[in-house]
Order: C-alpha cells, then sequence, then structure tokens
C-alpha cells in the first residue's frame, strides 16, 4: 500500500470534507470574535452640586476584572477622597477555555483536511484512522458544548459587572444619598454576543460530521453489512 502524499480534492465535495471546510471557519470566527475584544464603558457621576465627573471602565480578553483599575490611585470625585478601586468579576478561566477549545478546533480541523486531500487512500484503507477521527470529533462536540454554556455564563457575569448596577455595587462614592452613577455609553458587545453564537453553531456542526465521520468507520460497514436490504431474501435450504 502507497503511503505519500496524493493530492485530492474531491472529498471537499463530500460531506466528510465539506463539512470539515466549514468547521475550520466557524472555529476562527467563534474565537476571534471573544479573544480580540476591547471595549470601554463611559460612567457619569451626578454630583449632588451639579457638578459631574467621568469614569472610564476599559475592559477586555481575557476578562480579569477585578484587576481593571476602574479608579486608579487616590483622587477627589464630587468633592470627596477616593481611593483606588478596581471593578468586581472574573471571567478569564471560562473566556481562556472557550478560546483554547476554538484555536485547538481550528488546528485539528486543518490536520484532518490535510489528510483528506493528501492521504485519503490511506485513511480509508485502514481501521485506526476513521475510529480516532470519530472518537476525537465527538469529544470536541462535547467540549464545544461546555465551554459555550461556561462563556455564556461568564459574558453575562461581564455584563453584569460593568452595567450601572454592577458599578454603583463597586464604588463606594455611588452609595452616597448626594452621588448618582450612571452608566452613559456602553461598549458594544456584539463580538461577544456572536462568539457565543458561534461556539453553540460549532457544537452542531460537529455533531453533524461525528455522523459522516461514523459512516467511515469498520462500526457503521459491520452495522450495514449484518442487516440485508428489504429487497433481498434469504433462500431456505434445501432439504
Amino acid at each position: 500500500m502507497m503511503t505519500g502524499f496524493r493530492l485530492n480534492l474531491s472529498p471537499l465535495k463530500e460531506p466528510l470534507g465539506f463539512v470539515k471546510l466549514v468547521e475550520w471557519l466557524t472555529a476562527i470566527f467563534a474565537f476571534g470574535s471573544c479573544g480580540g475584544f476591547s471595549g470601554r464603558n463611559i460612567i457619569s457621576l451626578f454630583c449632588g452640586d451639579g457638578k459631574n465627573e467621568t469614569l472610564n471602565a476599559n475592559f477586555n480578553y481575557p476578562f480579569r476584572l477585578s484587576e481593571v483599575p476602574l479608579i486608579d490611585g487616590n483622587t477627589t470625585l464630587c468633592n470627596r477622597s477616593v481611593s483606588t478601586t478596581h471593578m468586581v468579576g472574573d471571567s478569564a478561566s471560562s473566556a481562556e477555555f472557550f478560546v483554547g477549545v476554538g484555536i485547538v478546533c481550528f488546528l485539528y480541523s486543518m490536520a484532518a483536511l490535510l489528510v483528506y486531500l493528501g492521504y485519503m487512500h490511506v485513511y480509508k484503507d485502514s481501521d485506526f484512522g476513521p475510529i480516532l477521527d470519530f472518537v476525537i470529533t465527538a469529544f470536541l462536540v462535547f467540549l464545544w458544548l461546555v465551554c459555550s454554556s461556561a462563556w455564556a455564563k461568564g459574558l453575562q457575569n461581564v455584563k453584569d459587572a460593568t452595567d450601572t448596577d454592577g458599578i454603583s455595587g463597586t464604588l463606594a462614592l455611588c452609595k452616597g444619598t448626594n452621588v448618582t452613577c450612571e452608566v452613559t455609553e456602553y461598549a458594544s458587545m456584539r463580538a461577544l454576543n456572536i462568539s457565543v453564537v458561534f461556539g453553540y453553531l460549532n457544537m452542531f456542526v460537529w455533531a453533524g460530521n461525528a455522523w459522516f465521520v461514523y459512516k467511515e468507520t469498520r462500526w457503521h460497514s459491520q452495522k450495514s453489512s449484518s442487516h440485508p436490504g428489504p429487497g433481498r431474501q434469504q433462500v431456505p435450504a434445501p432439504i
């Protein structure tokens, strides 16, 4: 059996290769829209004496908000001395997990496409290749479900920590009766919302691909051969 590289683009015309190409693209959108995010909310402080102050809440991937200073150094706001204050919350674990799964799937899709387009003759002539491909694909479906759910919860925590209620609860100054704090300009989180959508989309795409990979395994071929078609009837043995 020849094991050398033989370029053959025909797998891209079949579901096995075409869906893998789709997985490669959706993985890019998933981790790219999350990992490259940077935003800023503008908080307006309405002082009791008619004077207004402004603060900037800058946050970005991986969303370790507890390390981001909302007020850096002692300063005076609304005629009150305010010490260094950090934002509240840490969604780094869920965000990094989500991006990590996306990168792994991106790399695996490229490796699988290389095998499909250059070594399909080896892939189909062995039992190990399709079975390994199916096991990895099924495992990645599970990872997409877990990481997308975790990141959806982490994103909600980021939104809660950076909205008016979250900022007001963080700044002791905002708890006074003469000072009102309000987020007057929000950072666009459309990209983060899209990342969650692509996370679940990846789960469904990989689940669909798992079926096509399963059809390449000997498990499916053995099951098909053990069930004769409806047009076939067993001929009784002669007496």
